[in-house]
């Protein structure tokens, strides 16, 4: 990865791909954890798409926060945290894998952002672990 691009989060890094997230949720084989008030679902998979070795999904739903301007701000939140501190995982990750990843928002009330990006930096750690 070139080092001005380091700290970008592209389009090849967002999980977009309707059978990749479906093998996520649906496959059975995804491990999940908890840093309140985010949960995250991963799952290492051969690499055999065009995308990136990491792919990331933020989801918030309606039914935690009503308003569409806090679910936007929590995704953004979520996503600038992610890009600053990805680098963790990439460290980790063997060649020929890749990495899915979906952090949902589990809690119906707003967090700052430093809290925020303490969690994905702690859910990033332990799942770099487990790699």
């Amino acid at each position: 990865m070139p080092a001005s691009n380091k700290l970008s989060f592209r389009k090849e890094e967002r999980l977009c791909s309707r059978k990749l997230i479906d093998k996520l949720f649906c496959g059975g084989v995804s491990r999940s954890m908890t840093a309140f008030p985010l949960r995250a679902i991963y799952l290492l998979i051969e690499e055999g798409t065009g995308g990136g070795k990491v792919q990331v999904l933020v989801s918030v739903p309606k039914k935690q926060l009503k308003l569409a301007v806090k679910r936007n701000r929590v995704k953004r939140q979520v996503r600038e945290a992610y890009r600053r501190n990805k680098q963790i995982l990439f460290d980790k990750l063997t060649p020929q894998k890749q990495l899915l990843i979906a952090f949902i928002w589990i809690d119906n009330q707003l967090h700052d952002s430093t809290n925020v990006q303490s969690k994905v930096v702690n859910l990033l750690n332990r799942i770099a672990e487990r790699l």
